[in-house]
Protein backbone atom coordinates (compact mmCIF):
# COMPACT_ATOMS: atom_id res chain seq x y z
CA UNK A 1 0.00 0.00 0.00
CA UNK A 2 1.56 3.36 -1.20
CA UNK A 3 2.15 5.58 2.16
CA UNK A 4 -0.84 7.55 2.57
CA UNK A 5 1.40 10.43 4.78
CA UNK A 6 3.43 11.21 1.60
CA UNK A 7 2.83 14.73 0.80
CA UNK A 8 1.01 15.20 -3.11
CA UNK A 9 3.98 15.44 -5.89
CA UNK A 10 4.06 18.69 -7.44
CA UNK A 11 2.35 20.07 -4.56
CA UNK A 12 1.44 24.35 -5.25
CA UNK A 13 5.01 26.62 -4.66
CA UNK A 14 2.72 28.81 -2.60
CA UNK A 15 1.57 26.21 -0.26
CA UNK A 16 4.83 25.01 0.46
CA UNK A 17 6.04 28.70 1.40
CA UNK A 18 3.25 28.58 3.92
CA UNK A 19 4.46 25.55 5.14
CA UNK A 20 8.04 26.47 5.46
CA UNK A 21 6.50 29.86 7.70
CA UNK A 22 4.02 27.18 10.03
CA UNK A 23 7.56 25.32 10.66
CA UNK A 24 9.36 28.17 11.46
CA UNK A 25 6.98 28.76 13.62
CA UNK A 26 6.54 25.82 15.23
CA UNK A 27 10.08 25.61 16.50
CA UNK A 28 9.97 29.00 17.39
CA UNK A 29 7.57 28.14 19.98
CA UNK A 30 9.01 25.30 20.94
CA UNK A 31 12.21 26.95 21.69
CA UNK A 32 10.34 29.74 23.58
CA UNK A 33 8.82 26.77 25.92
CA UNK A 34 11.64 25.27 26.77
CA UNK A 35 13.19 28.64 27.92
CA UNK A 36 10.16 29.53 30.10
CA UNK A 37 10.73 25.90 31.71
CA UNK A 38 14.19 25.80 32.33
CA UNK A 39 13.95 29.48 33.82
CA UNK A 40 15.89 32.40 33.75
CA UNK A 41 18.89 31.23 34.27
CA UNK A 42 19.34 28.31 31.71
CA UNK A 43 21.73 28.46 29.28
CA UNK A 44 21.39 30.28 26.04
CA UNK A 45 19.99 27.96 23.02
CA UNK A 46 22.42 28.11 19.99
CA UNK A 47 20.81 29.83 16.90
CA UNK A 48 18.98 27.75 14.70
CA UNK A 49 18.48 28.31 11.04
CA UNK A 50 15.13 26.54 9.33
CA UNK A 51 14.74 25.35 6.25
CA UNK A 52 12.63 23.83 3.65
CA UNK A 53 14.52 20.74 4.57
CA UNK A 54 13.72 20.72 8.55
CA UNK A 55 10.74 18.80 7.87
CA UNK A 56 10.48 17.02 4.24
CA UNK A 57 8.01 14.79 4.69
CA UNK A 58 5.30 16.23 7.25
CA UNK A 59 2.61 13.90 8.41
CA UNK A 60 -0.05 15.88 6.80
CA UNK A 61 -4.02 15.32 6.14
CA UNK A 62 -6.59 16.35 3.92
CA UNK A 63 -8.49 19.38 5.31
CA UNK A 64 -11.45 18.40 3.15
CA UNK A 65 -11.48 14.52 3.62
CA UNK A 66 -11.69 15.31 7.32
CA UNK A 67 -14.49 17.39 7.14
CA UNK A 68 -15.98 14.66 5.04
CA UNK A 69 -15.18 12.03 8.45
CA UNK A 70 -17.12 15.29 10.25
CA UNK A 71 -20.09 14.78 7.86
CA UNK A 72 -20.59 11.68 8.57
CA UNK A 73 -20.44 11.82 11.98
CA UNK A 74 -23.20 14.24 11.58
CA UNK A 75 -25.40 11.91 9.75
CA UNK A 76 -24.68 8.66 11.46
CA UNK A 77 -24.73 10.67 15.24
CA UNK A 78 -27.77 8.47 15.89
CA UNK A 79 -25.38 5.54 16.98
CA UNK A 80 -23.59 7.18 19.19
CA UNK A 81 -25.86 9.92 20.30
CA UNK A 82 -24.62 11.20 23.58
CA UNK A 83 -20.86 11.12 22.27
CA UNK A 84 -18.92 14.38 20.23
CA UNK A 85 -16.13 13.58 17.75
CA UNK A 86 -12.68 14.18 18.24
CA UNK A 87 -9.44 13.68 16.49
CA UNK A 88 -6.93 12.56 18.36
CA UNK A 89 -2.81 12.58 17.68
CA UNK A 90 -0.76 9.22 18.94
CA UNK A 91 3.17 8.23 18.64
CA UNK A 92 4.14 5.74 15.57
CA UNK A 93 8.28 5.69 16.49
CA UNK A 94 10.09 5.22 20.31
CA UNK A 95 10.63 9.03 21.46
CA UNK A 96 8.09 10.82 19.47
CA UNK A 97 7.19 13.21 21.99
CA UNK A 98 3.65 14.49 21.41
CA UNK A 99 3.53 16.83 23.81
CA UNK A 100 5.41 19.62 21.70
CA UNK A 101 3.27 18.68 19.04
CA UNK A 102 1.74 21.81 17.14
CA UNK A 103 -1.23 21.69 14.43
CA UNK A 104 -2.51 23.84 11.42
CA UNK A 105 -4.41 24.03 8.62
CA UNK A 106 -2.41 24.90 5.66
CA UNK A 107 -3.78 26.38 2.08
CA UNK A 108 -2.82 28.38 -0.56
CA UNK A 109 -3.47 31.70 0.99
CA UNK A 110 -5.27 30.76 4.35
CA UNK A 111 -3.69 29.10 7.23
CA UNK A 112 -4.81 28.72 11.03
CA UNK A 113 -3.65 27.15 13.99
CA UNK A 114 -5.49 23.79 15.99
CA UNK A 115 -5.35 23.57 19.36
CA UNK A 116 -4.51 20.59 20.54
CA UNK A 117 -6.09 19.71 24.17
CA UNK A 118 -3.46 18.24 27.09
CA UNK A 119 -4.67 14.21 26.20
CA UNK A 120 -3.65 15.13 22.22
CA UNK A 121 -6.76 15.21 20.81
CA UNK A 122 -8.59 18.53 18.84
CA UNK A 123 -11.71 19.77 16.51
CA UNK A 124 -11.43 20.85 13.47
CA UNK A 125 -13.19 24.57 12.97
CA UNK A 126 -15.21 24.92 9.35
CA UNK A 127 -13.04 27.07 7.05
CA UNK A 128 -14.68 28.01 3.48
CA UNK A 129 -11.46 29.15 2.03
CA UNK A 130 -9.38 26.31 3.30
CA UNK A 131 -11.97 23.79 2.11
CA UNK A 132 -11.88 25.47 -1.49
CA UNK A 133 -8.02 25.13 -1.83
CA UNK A 134 -8.06 21.58 -0.72
CA UNK A 135 -5.73 22.64 2.84
CA UNK A 136 -3.89 20.39 4.47
CA UNK A 137 -3.74 19.22 8.11
CA UNK A 138 -0.18 19.56 8.67
CA UNK A 139 1.78 18.86 11.97
CA UNK A 140 5.00 19.96 12.86
CA UNK A 141 6.38 16.11 12.69
CA UNK A 142 8.14 13.57 10.06
CA UNK A 143 6.41 11.09 8.42
CA UNK A 144 6.09 7.25 9.89
CA UNK A 145 6.54 9.79 13.64
CA UNK A 146 2.68 9.52 14.27
CA UNK A 147 -0.57 8.66 13.08
CA UNK A 148 -4.25 9.37 13.75
CA UNK A 149 -7.59 8.45 15.39
CA UNK A 150 -10.91 9.61 16.02
CA UNK A 151 -11.69 9.59 19.46
CA UNK A 152 -15.84 9.33 20.28
CA UNK A 153 -16.52 8.04 23.70
CA UNK A 154 -19.90 8.27 25.30
CA UNK A 155 -19.70 10.35 28.71
CA UNK A 156 -20.75 8.47 32.02
CA UNK A 157 -19.35 5.08 31.01
CA UNK A 158 -17.52 2.65 33.39
CA UNK A 159 -13.96 2.78 34.29
CA UNK A 160 -11.64 1.00 31.80
CA UNK A 161 -15.03 0.39 29.33
CA UNK A 162 -15.74 1.73 26.20
CA UNK A 163 -18.80 1.72 24.03
CA UNK A 164 -19.19 -0.72 21.02
CA UNK A 165 -21.38 1.69 18.93
CA UNK A 166 -18.45 4.70 19.54
CA UNK A 167 -16.17 2.16 18.13
CA UNK A 168 -18.33 1.23 15.11
CA UNK A 169 -18.72 4.89 14.39
CA UNK A 170 -14.60 5.56 14.97
CA UNK A 171 -14.09 3.06 12.22
CA UNK A 172 -16.39 4.27 9.79
CA UNK A 173 -15.49 8.40 10.57
CA UNK A 174 -11.47 7.63 10.51
CA UNK A 175 -12.17 5.03 6.80
CA UNK A 176 -14.15 8.73 5.44
CA UNK A 177 -11.46 11.06 6.71
CA UNK A 178 -8.71 9.11 5.61
CA UNK A 179 -6.81 8.74 8.84
CA UNK A 180 -5.39 5.33 8.14
CA UNK A 181 -1.13 5.50 7.19
CA UNK A 182 0.37 2.38 7.16
CA UNK A 183 3.54 2.73 4.78
CA UNK A 184 3.09 -1.03 3.16
CA UNK A 185 1.10 -3.41 2.72
CA UNK A 186 -0.09 -4.96 5.90
CA UNK A 187 0.63 -8.26 5.27
CA UNK A 188 -1.20 -8.29 1.45
CA UNK A 189 -4.54 -8.12 3.42
CA UNK A 190 -5.84 -4.14 3.68
CA UNK A 191 -6.91 -3.26 0.07
CA UNK A 192 -6.69 0.47 -0.25
CA UNK A 193 -9.70 0.90 -2.81
CA UNK A 194 -11.60 -0.81 0.89
CA UNK A 195 -9.66 0.86 3.23
CA UNK A 196 -10.85 4.38 1.81
CA UNK A 197 -14.30 3.59 2.27
CA UNK A 198 -16.27 3.72 6.08
CA UNK A 199 -18.13 0.19 4.12
CA UNK A 200 -14.84 -1.53 5.16
CA UNK A 201 -15.53 -0.75 9.06
CA UNK A 202 -18.58 -2.87 7.89
CA UNK A 203 -17.07 -6.77 7.60
CA UNK A 204 -17.61 -9.20 10.52
CA UNK A 205 -14.06 -8.95 11.52
CA UNK A 206 -11.90 -5.65 9.88
CA UNK A 207 -8.36 -5.27 11.08
CA UNK A 208 -9.15 -1.40 12.35
CA UNK A 209 -6.72 -0.81 14.87
CA UNK A 210 -7.87 0.62 17.63
CA UNK A 211 -5.41 1.49 20.51
CA UNK A 212 -6.39 1.29 24.51
CA UNK A 213 -5.42 3.76 26.91
CA UNK A 214 -2.91 1.61 28.43
CA UNK A 215 -1.42 -2.06 27.78
CA UNK A 216 -3.77 -4.64 27.82
CA UNK A 217 -4.00 -8.11 29.26
CA UNK A 218 -7.52 -8.98 27.89
CA UNK A 219 -10.20 -6.93 25.85
CA UNK A 220 -13.87 -9.14 26.54
CA UNK A 221 -17.28 -8.16 25.07
CA UNK A 222 -20.02 -7.69 27.03
CA UNK A 223 -23.92 -7.46 26.16
CA UNK A 224 -26.58 -8.53 29.09
CA UNK A 225 -25.97 -11.77 29.79
CA UNK A 226 -23.59 -12.18 26.80
CA UNK A 227 -20.07 -12.31 26.93
CA UNK A 228 -16.90 -12.94 25.11
CA UNK A 229 -12.96 -12.55 25.40
CA UNK A 230 -11.53 -11.49 22.82
CA UNK A 231 -9.17 -14.21 21.20
CA UNK A 232 -5.71 -13.27 21.56
CA UNK A 233 -5.04 -13.28 17.75
CA UNK A 234 -7.44 -9.93 18.19
CA UNK A 235 -4.94 -8.22 20.46
CA UNK A 236 -1.10 -6.74 20.14
CA UNK A 237 -1.98 -6.70 16.04
CA UNK A 238 -1.60 -10.17 15.53
CA UNK A 239 2.00 -9.75 16.69
CA UNK A 240 1.83 -12.70 18.69
CA UNK A 241 1.25 -15.41 15.98
CA UNK A 242 3.44 -17.31 13.33
CA UNK A 243 1.77 -14.60 10.50
CA UNK A 244 4.41 -12.63 10.07
CA UNK A 245 3.00 -9.70 11.35
CA UNK A 246 5.44 -8.93 13.62
CA UNK A 247 8.06 -8.72 10.89
CA UNK A 248 5.41 -5.98 9.58
CA UNK A 249 5.25 -3.50 12.80
CA UNK A 250 7.93 -1.10 10.83
CA UNK A 251 5.07 -0.58 8.12
CA UNK A 252 1.80 -0.72 10.60
CA UNK A 253 0.81 2.80 12.23
CA UNK A 254 0.59 0.61 15.56
CA UNK A 255 4.44 0.05 15.56
CA UNK A 256 4.87 1.81 19.26
CA UNK A 257 1.64 1.27 20.51
CA UNK A 258 1.38 -2.71 19.93
CA UNK A 259 0.67 -3.45 23.04
CA UNK A 260 -2.04 -1.62 23.39
CA UNK A 261 -4.11 -2.69 19.90
CA UNK A 262 -7.22 -4.87 19.91
CA UNK A 263 -9.28 -5.14 16.91
CA UNK A 264 -13.13 -5.73 17.29
CA UNK A 265 -16.30 -7.53 15.21
CA UNK A 266 -17.83 -4.52 14.33
CA UNK A 267 -20.18 -5.90 11.32
CA UNK A 268 -21.33 -8.60 13.80
CA UNK A 269 -24.52 -7.22 14.52
CA UNK A 270 -25.13 -9.91 17.03
CA UNK A 271 -23.50 -7.28 19.32
CA UNK A 272 -25.66 -3.91 19.43
CA UNK A 273 -24.17 -0.51 19.51
CA UNK A 274 -24.84 -1.01 23.58
CA UNK A 275 -22.29 -3.46 23.80
CA UNK A 276 -19.46 -2.72 26.46
CA UNK A 277 -16.31 -3.15 25.50
CA UNK A 278 -13.67 -4.00 28.91
CA UNK A 279 -10.16 -3.90 29.07
CA UNK A 280 -8.35 -5.01 31.72
CA UNK A 281 -5.10 -3.72 31.81
CA UNK A 282 -1.16 -5.31 32.41
CA UNK A 283 -0.86 -2.55 35.13
CA UNK A 284 -3.91 -4.23 36.71
CA UNK A 285 -5.99 -1.55 37.41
Amino acid sequence: MQDLLTPPIGLAPSRTATRVVWLVVCMATCVQVMAQQEGPGAAQMPAVTVTAKANPHPVEKSYRKMLKGMDLFAREHAMSPLAELRFKLLPRKPGTDMNTTVLAVVGDTVDFSVPISSGHSFTLSRNAQALQENAQVVPNRRALSMTWRTDIRTPGLPPNTRRLGDLRLECRVGMEAGLISNSSSLIGRLASAVLDTPAYCDQKAPLYLFFADRPLFSVTLVSGARSEVLAIDKLYASASDDSGMHANLPYCDCEVLVDRTYALPLGDRSWPDDTIVAFEYMDGD
